[in-house]
């Protein structure tokens, strides 16, 4: 929620020649994704609607899609909210995610040139000032965008799809982590990958993409779901 109690749904950028429906689909996703929006929060199509300035017909066939990637849960009372994390949940989606993200930053490698190692240490030095500032909006974002520069390298990746899915679903509850378990990522392993693509060394990458993601996590999130249930 902001601070005048609506919803936090980011502006994005509109795609030239995308429908209202697929506008509405990718500004939704981006604010799942981005955790603008925490678990548990209850959502209406109404409320929704009202919020995008728009009718409901373009948001309902919005919320129909991100239904199926089961970024959002509807109630039996069509209510609708962006689903709680549970241990065993959050601990299927971060195995998968170390799982596909590994193959996919391997099968990447033979592509990445050192002009793509370049792009990537601007990318990470600038998420090292907003880690400083606090930004977890763009923190969020330039952690992804790092990532999709790496996997998309290889002109044969089909797992980009998973990938995001994978993010779709562990976005809220990553946002909750790195908002309120204050030692999160505290070694940046993103330097890591950076010196295995530039030596191309193949087990050094790995080790470095699964130490990013269960650092990153796996281990606050487990902290924060045992902070929840103590609760």
């Amino acid at each position: 929620m902001t601070s005048n109690g609506q919803l936090n749904i980011p502006d994005i950028p509109v795609a030239s020649g995308a429908t209202t429906q697929e506008y509405v689909y990718e500004r939704l996703r981006n604010a799942i994704m981005l955790g603008a929006i925490e678990p548990g929060t209850s959502l209406t199509m109404r409320g929704l609607a009202e919020r995008l300035g728009l009718s409901p017909t373009p948001v309902r066939e919005a919320v129909r899609r991100l239904s199926s990637e089961h970024a959002i849960q509807i109630k039996d009372n069509r209510r609708m909210t962006v689903p709680l994390m549970t241990p065993n949940r959050f601990e299927e989606l971060v195995a998968l995610r170390v799982a596909v993200e590994v193959h996919t930053a391997t099968r990447a490698l033979p592509y990445v040139s050192d002009i793509i190692i370049e792009k990537l240490t601007e990318i990470d030095d600038r998420m090292d000032r907003f880690v400083l500032e606090r930004d977890l909006d763009q923190l969020t974002l330039l952690n992804q965008a790092f990532h999709r520069t790496l996997y998309a390298v290889n002109p044969a990746q089909v797992s980009m799809p998973i990938v995001e899915s994978i993010w779709l679903q562990l976005g809220p509850f990553q946002r909750q982590v790195i908002t309120r378990v204050t030692e999160y990522y505290e070694i940046d392993r993103h330097k890591e990958i950076l010196a295995a693509l530039t030596t191309r060394d193949v087990t050094d990458l790995q080790d470095a993409i699964t130490n990013d993601i269960q650092d990153g996590v796996l281990k606050s999130g487990r902290n924060l779901l045992a902070l929840t249930d103590a609760a």
